[in-house]
């Protein structure tokens, strides 16, 4: 009895591994099966599959979206700030929808600098022909002829344009906090002339040609019968559009390529040409310097390159969360000298607002900029970069009077030295 029970029990064990090894097949066989499935599925392309037309409105009217006396964007009718996620799952379409909405701004941003603060336009390159693309940077009235004080306004890298700090404060925020519009409307009653710059319009993007189809080669000899074949190749055909038809991209976005604007094609470039076309030729004696970001780099990168001329006649430099690096972009021991003297960098820090931080380089001192958020140090610092120029002008002046002093009074020994003589 008790060997006929082992055998059974063997009997059991034996035919459970039999099919775990069979159900492990099976499995193996699925998991094969699936990855192969996915290998020839391209997700993203498949998230494309029900998206709807990336088509937008051209105007915030027609976005229905408007800014309140707060300046604040605010939908029309819901009075709700801006929704990114318009539509659950899209992402590429949503994000296309922040980006015509961006475009939009831009242009109101502009608007708002000739409107408001009285700029006006001035094209660049100055000598640009008319088949050739074109950037442009905003002055005000006084900017060239300001006898007194002149402030340059550089903003940083990507999608912002003149007269913006961040995209993302004004559709989220406000106009104050993501435009340059309040440091302009205080530079002109200070009485500074002002120029507005725009280092990220460096090329012009057309639509790229459409390229033939090159014909298809011929197929290779078969001993097939050519009825046979035929209805392979059919059958071949309909699979794969079938395929393709269910995981197909139906918007493709447009292919571009761009065409650079003569020396203007950089944010570097474009901070040099415009020192050496306008602000060189400006008639302040005094050029205050405000950059953000990649605007300090594109600042140090001008001191590089036109040392003497920035020393003589740049009074100071207000840099915001800068991304320049003195060693990497090799500055000259003079120019690190003279940015310790000259220039402040009000950076991203949990410490309150105009807090010394402690320096990564021998160059410009950090103070902390009352803000954690990297695009907000601009704005949070807004008033202590103004008590910073006017701290400095006044040390200029009180340096030029002194100076005066000592060459008057030098002067008036001489000239009683020769009179008793």
């Amino acid at each position: 009895m008790l060997a006929n029970l082992c055998t059974l029990i063997r009997g059991l064990y034996i035919l459970w591994i039999t099919m775990a090894q069979v159900v492990g097949q099976e499995d193996k066989e699925k998991t094969t099966a699936l990855k192969d499935l996915l290998s020839r599925i391209d997700l993203d392309e498949l998230m494309k599959k029900d998206e709807p037309p990336l088509s937008f409105p051209k105007t915030l009217e027609e976005f229905e979206y408007a800014f309140n006396e707060q300046g604040q964007l605010r939908h029309v009718k819901t009075g709700e700030a801006f929704v990114f996620n318009a539509r659950e799952d899209l992402h590429r379409w949503n994000q296309k929808r922040y980006e015509a909405l961006g475009e939009i701004i831009t242009q109101y941003v502009y608007e708002l600098l000739e409107r408001k603060c009285n700029m006006t336009k001035e094209i660049l390159p100055v000598d640009a022909t008319e088949d050739e693309p074109t950037s442009f940077i905003y002055l005000s009235p006084d900017a060239l002829s300001n006898p007194s004080k002149l402030l340059v306004l550089v903003q940083g890298s990507g999608v912002v344009r003149a007269g913006q700090w961040a995209r993302r404060l004004i559709i989220n925020q406000d106009l104050d906090s993501g435009t340059q519009i309040p440091f302009i409307t205080r530079a002109m009653e200070e009485g500074y002339g002002v120029m507005v710059l725009n280092p990220n319009e460096n090329y012009l993007e057309v639509e790229k040609p459409a390229k033939s189809s090159p014909l298809p080669s011929p197929p290779e000899p078969s001993e097939e019968p050519a009825e046979k074949r035929e209805r392979k190749d059919e059958k071949e055909s309909k699979k794969k559009r079938e395929f393709y038809e269910k995981y197909r991209n139906p918007q493709k976005e447009r292919e571009t390529e761009q065409i650079p604007i003569r020396e203007n094609g950089s944010s570097e470039e474009h901070v040099l040409y415009v020192w050496d076309h306008f602000v060189s030729k400006a008639a302040a004696k005094n050029v205050f310097i405000m950059a953000h970001s990649y605007g300090g780099l594109s600042f140090v990168e001008l001191m590089n390159q036109r040392e003497v001329q920035v020393k003589n006649r740049v009074c100071a430099v207000a840099l915001t969360d800068s991304a320049h690096n003195i060693w990497l972009q090799e500055a000259s021991k003079g120019t690190q000298d003279w940015m310790q003297q000259r220039c402040r960098n009000w950076v991203s820090s949990p410490q309150p607002l105009d807090t010394p931080v402690e320096p990564m380089l021998p160059d410009c001192p950090r103070v902390s900029a009352g803000t954690e958020r990297h695009e907000l140090t601009s704005w949070t610092s807004f008033g202590s970069i103004f008590r910073f120029f006017g701290e400095a002008l006044e040390a200029e002046e009180d340096e030029e009077a002194e100076t005066s002093i000592a060459v008057t009074t030098r002067s008036s020994s001489l000239k009683n030295k020769h009179q008793d003589l």
